[in-house]
């Protein structure tokens, strides 16, 4: 495990300022995403070389377990066994509570908020209620195309996964730049790849709300720095436990309400770290695009990485 330096409340508090972006755009409610222009769509898409094409969601879990404490549901509601002209059908139903440890899921700027507000400074209670979010929904963001960068920790420490608790610090990010040879930039989205998909297939399941490989808050500021419009990995960001007193998942308080960047949480990069390896490269186009769902907190998607 990693160095896991305690934060106090008070230096917390003082990091949320320093990397608020709060009153930066005009569109408000897509917060980060606003970095990502026409520009960077196109350099992108022009990073496309071989055309490999790596989908990142994890299969849709209905199975109870230490992660999974609220499971999916999927439901046949037509067999096609009682209608007369053909042709038959069949139909299904599906659900989620996805905020948690076992579905692929985008958090959306009114997921998160801290000390009472959400991004940009909006009061909570008055943005969200009962019927939905009417600030920071995920039907603001729409779809995202930009240039994604995987940060393979594993790959670079020569382990198969990152154990439960072990804190991602700047320094590793930057040492991580260096041995896979990119560099993240304004606009990119940074994926964090921590093993945690290989280690739950080889050890099984545990409780990652209360362990779990992520980043540190002192990895923030190199982060904000850069201007990522997204962040996100096979966790859900946050190291645990906390470092920070009081602070459940302070990376979610610092990306989504300080700095307005959507978090993707839960993902499956075994399959992308293979292609990156094999590529030689660690950047690629990456599309998330999340179902439009007005007043929604986020959303379960199947991001792709294409090489």
């Amino acid at each position: 495990m990693s160095a896991h330096p305690a934060v106090s409340r008070e230096d917390f508090d003082a990091l949320f300022a320093a990397v608020r972006t709060w009153g930066r755009w005009d569109r408000a409610d897509r917060g980060a995403w606003n970095r990502v222009t026409e520009d960077h769509v196109r350099r992108a898409v022009a990073g496309v070389r071989s055309g490999v094409v790596v989908p990142m969601a994890l299969p849709w879990n209905t199975r109870s377990g230490p992660d999974n404490l609220r499971p999916a549901l999927h439901h046949m509601t037509d067999l096609g066994d009682v209608e007369g002209p053909e042709p038959t059908t069949h139909k299904d139903f599906v659900a989620a509570d996805y905020h948690g440890k076992a579905v692929t899921h985008l958090d959306a700027l009114s997921h998160i908020a801290y000390a009472g507000l959400l991004y940009d400074g909006r009061p909570a209670r008055e943005h969200v209620d009962a019927a939905g979010a009417r600030f920071g929904a995920v039907s603001a963001l729409g779809p995202l195309v930009t240039r994604g960068v995987l940060l393979d920790l594993p790959a670079v420490l020569g382990v198969p996964w990152l154990e439960p608790g072990h804190a991602v610090r700047a320094g590793d990010v930057l040492a991580a730049e260096e041995a896979l040879g990119v560099t993240i930039g304004e606009g990119d989205a940074v994926l964090l790849r921590s093993g945690h998909v290989r280690r739950r297939a080889e050890l099984g399941a545990w409780d990652p709300g209360a362990a779990s490989a992520g980043f540190h808050v002192d990895a923030v500021p190199l982060l904000a720095e850069r201007g990522i419009a997204l962040l996100g990995g096979d966790g859900d960001s946050d190291v645990r436990p906390s470092p920070v007193a009081g602070v459940h998942s302070p990376v979610h308080a610092l990306a989504v309400a300080a700095m307005g960047v959507p978090l993707l949480d839960n993902l499956d990069l075994e399959a992308l770290a293979a292609a990156t390896a094999e590529a030689g490269r660690y950047e690629f186009l990456l599309v998330v695009a999340p179902l439009n769902v007005p007043g929604g907190t986020g959303s379960p998607v199947n991001p792709v990485a294409v090489l």
